[in-house]
C-alpha cells in the first residue's frame, strides 16, 4: 500500500519560489546551443561533463564548479566543461544515500522530498549564477525532470533505465542533448534502440497530462562498461570497442552518432585514479583513429576536491560520500592534458 506522508509542492510552484532571472537563462541558452554543435559536429570541440558522483552539498559543491569555470576559461577553445551536479544516486539494492532529492542533509537521516528538490534547484542555480557554467544531472526519476529543465544543459540516463519505456519517453522531449548509457549487461543493440526511441516523436501520459515530443536528434550514446553474470566489470572504452561499436552505430542510421566515454563505473572497476589513464588512452586512440576522433565528443568524469570517498557520515570537505572520485590537483591537469592533445 501506497501512503502518502506529505504533499508536494508542483514544478511550478517551485519554479515560482526559486526563479530563474533572464541574464542566467540567456547563459544556458548560450550553453545549450554549443553542446548541441559539438554533440552534432558543427563545433570541432569535446566535451567533458565533470564533478562528484553525487552532489550531496550546496557549499562544496559550488566551490569545485567556481574552481572548474577559472579552468573552462583558459581550455575554452579546445573544451566545452559541464560540471556534472548529479542530485540523484540510483541504488542497486535499494539502500544507503539516494542524493540530494531524497536527503537535502546528509548528515541526518530523514527523507524529506521536498526540500530537496528546493535544495538542488537553489543548488543548480547558484552554481550557474556563480561560475557562468549551466550544468549536468542524471534523470533518474523522469517525472520529477521539469523542476530542473530550465536550468541543465545536458541530461544522462543511468544504465539501470536506458531500458525503462518512460525515460526513453521523456529523454525524447528534452530540450537538451541526452546521453543514454549503455545498460549493466552491456549490450550495444539495446543502446542504440533505447537512442531511437529517444530521437522519434512519442505520445504518452506525463505527470497529469496527455504529452507529444518531437523527439530528441541530440540523444546519444554513454559508454561506462558492463558487468557479467558473475559481477566482473567488463570496459568497453577499448580502441577495438569503440570501431565496433561506431559501426553498429552508423549502421542503425541514427541522428548525430556521438559517443561520450564514461571514465569510471565499470570501465574504471570504480578505481578513481585509473580515469586518468583510460582518458588518455581514448585521446591516444582519437589521434590515431579519425573515426573514432569524429564519434567520441567527450568524457564523462567523476571529479570532487579531495580525492576518494568517505561514508554519508563523514566530514571531510569536497570528499565524494559514494564512488570515490579524482581529487582537485589530478582534475586541473587531467584538464589541461586534454586540452593539450587535442
Amino acid at each position: 500500500m501506497l501512503k502518502v506522508t506529505k504533499h508536494i509542492m508542483s514544478c511550478e510552484e517551485i519554479k515560482s519560489l526559486i526563479p530563474v532571472p533572464a541574464d542566467l537563462a540567456a547563459i544556458k541558452a548560450d550553453r545549450d546551443r554549443q553542446v548541441k554543435e559539438i554533440i552534432s559536429g558543427q563545433d570541432n570541440r569535446k566535451v567533458v561533463i565533470i564533478g562528484p558522483c553525487s552532489a550531496d552539498l550546496e557549499e562544496s559543491v559550488c566551490d569545485y564548479v567556481s574552481r572548474l569555470s577559472k579552468v573552462a576559461d583558459k581550455v575554452k577553445d579546445k573544451i566545452m566543461i559541464i560540471p556534472r551536479i548529479y542530485t540523484n544516486k540510483p541504488r542497486t539494492k535499494g539502500e544507503g544515500y539516494k542524493g540530494i532529492l531524497h536527503n537535502p542533509d546528509p548528515h541526518v537521516n530523514v527523507t524529506d522530498i521536498q526540500g530537496g528538490i528546493i535544495a538542488l534547484r537553489k543548488m543548480h542555480l547558484r552554481a550557474i549564477s556563480e561560475s557562468g557554467l549551466s550544468s549536468a544531472d542524471e534523470m533518474l526519476y523522469p517525472e520529477n525532470h521539469t523542476y530542473l529543465d530550465d536550468l541543465l544543459s545536458y541530461v544522462a540516463v543511468g544504465a539501470r533505465s536506458s531500458e525503462d519505456q518512460q525515460h526513453r519517453l521523456v529523454a525524447s522531449g528534452v530540450d537538451v542533448p541526452v546521453g543514454i548509457k549503455n545498460p549493466m549487461h552491456g549490450s550495444m543493440s539495446v543502446t542504440l534502440n533505447s537512442i531511437y526511441a529517444a530521437q522519434i516523436p512519442n505520445e504518452f501520459k506525463y505527470q497529469n497530462n496527455q504529452v507529444a515530443t518531437d523527439g530528441n536528434p541530440y540523444a546519444h550514446a554513454i559508454l561506462r562498461g558492463s558487468v557479467d553474470v558473475f559481477g566482473n566489470n567488463k570496459p568497453n572504452y577499448h580502441y577495438e570497442d569503440v570501431i565496433r561499436f561506431g559501426e553498429m552505430y552508423y549502421a542503425q542510421g541514427l541522428k548525430n552518432p556521438a559517443v561520450i566515454i564514461d571514465t569510471n563505473h565499470s570501465n574504471s572497476g570504480k578505481k578513481p585514479l585509473e580515469q586518468v589513464r583510460i582518458v588518455n588512452e581514448v585521446l591516444n586512440n582519437m589521434r590515431y583513429s579519425e573515426d573514432i576522433h569524429r564519434l567520441v565528443k567527450g568524457f564523462l568524469i567523476e571529479s570532487y576536491i579531495v580525492d576518494g570517498c568517505q561514508p554519508p557520515t563523514g566530514t571531510t570537505y569536497g570528499q565524494s560520500i559514494t564512488d570515490g572520485c579524482l581529487g582537485w590537483e589530478k582534475t586541473e591537469r587531467l584538464l589541461y592534458t586534454i586540452a593539450d592533445k587535442l
